[in-house]
């Protein structure tokens, strides 16, 4: 009988949770961010989101490595509230639920795609729409192999995504204005229910960025040496994302004006405009959507081994629990 194989090392997996975690969300939150707040101290926004994140990885890092099986948060409730009775009721609704949301989230790293596309080629809504599936249907036949290609393919993806954001980061540091990047509006600091509410919702956009550190949980039985490669993986995706999103951020404020990036749709593109001229800001936006590829890549490896987990147990379509037999790897 074929059995998955442990194909993603420490490399293989922060490339998952990376590629995952960045994607095409601080190219396009960065001006909610900021809007959020009223201005540049929307970084606060940033700094608690990473905290709570890091909390919340720990507890995935515990879990990953204790029960390092396929599926993740549906192993999790199963085997926490009792596979015998409670559990598997849990498991049940959480894979039914996960139809739902699995698919939305998903479709949130299309549109974003879409929506830089955008900067590159006007399109009409119906072939934004087109674009988007087309983008969707591409990355399944990538993902149509054994897990370790699908690694070199993670990686692969992964150095593009870091390649993008170093090109933010590199470009705005030498052309970094302080004027700019901390030109504070008035009372911005001040202690009022405005203010509380404002960092809520920027630490909630920032969350939502920061989401995705837990992916390798989803692939556990294709993990190599899980106590460890887990919670390193995990551990090492907040941290060096931490720092990206941080100096994007102050990279972008730093060289566009505030209050023009906060009503931008394509604020990093305009920044490249900004710096170096619409062709180079065309070539830039092509690195975003390769960013954002591999974003729904690594989502769509992960989320697909909850179906699997689900129907090997018989609590979701039989099908969905076959392997291939060349690749030992989810197949339907």
């Amino acid at each position: 009988m074929s059995k998955l194989i442990r194909g993603f090392g420490v490399l293989e997996a922060t490339a998952l949770n990376m590629s995952n975690m960045i994607g095409i969300g601080p190219f396009i939150t960065i001006p909610l961010v900021l809007a959020a707040m009223g201005g540049p101290q929307a970084m606060l926004g940033w700094l608690a989101g990473v905290v709570i994140a890091l909390c919340d990885g720990l507890v995935w890092s515990e879990l990953g490595a204790a029960l390092p099986g396929t599926g993740g948060s549906y192993v999790y409730l199963k085997e926490a509230y009792g596979p015998a009775r409670w559990g598997r009721l849990m498991a049940f609704l959480f894979i039914w639920q996960f139809l739902l949301s699995g698919p939305l989230e998903i479709a949130s790293g299309y549109i974003g795609f879409a929506q830089y596309a955008g900067y590159i080629w006007k399109m009409t809504p119906p072939q934004t729409k087109l674009l988007a599936a087309a983008v969707g249907a591409a990355n399944v036949l990538l993902l149509y192999r054994r897990i370790t290609s699908l690694g070199k393919i993670t990686v692969t993806l992964w150095a593009g995504t870091v390649v993008t954001a170093l090109a933010v980061i590199l470009s705005g540091i030498p052309r970094f204005n302080p004027k700019l990047a901390f030109d504070f509006p008035p009372n911005a600091f001040a202690l009022s229910r405005g203010f509380v509410l404002g960092l809520g919702s920027a630490t909630l956009i920032a969350v939502y960025d920061y989401l995705g550190y837990y992916d390798v949980c989803y692939i556990g039985e294709e993990v190599k040496d899980p106590g460890r490669t887990i919670p390193r993986s995990i551990l090492l995706s907040l941290v060096c994302v931490a720092a990206i999103y941080f100096l994007v951020y102050l990279s972008v404020i730093g060289v566009v004006p505030w209050r023009r990036a906060m009503t931008s749709n394509f604020v990093v593109s305009d920044f490249m405009e900004a710096v170096y001229g619409r062709k180079a800001a065309l070539v830039f936006t092509a690195l975003i959507l390769w960013t954002a590829v591999g974003s729904v890549f690594a989502l769509l490896l992960g989320y697909s081994r909850i179906p699997y987990a689900a129907a090997r147990d018989g609590l979701f379509f039989k099908r969905f629990a076959a392997l291939h037999p060349e690749g030992s790897f989810p197949h339907v």
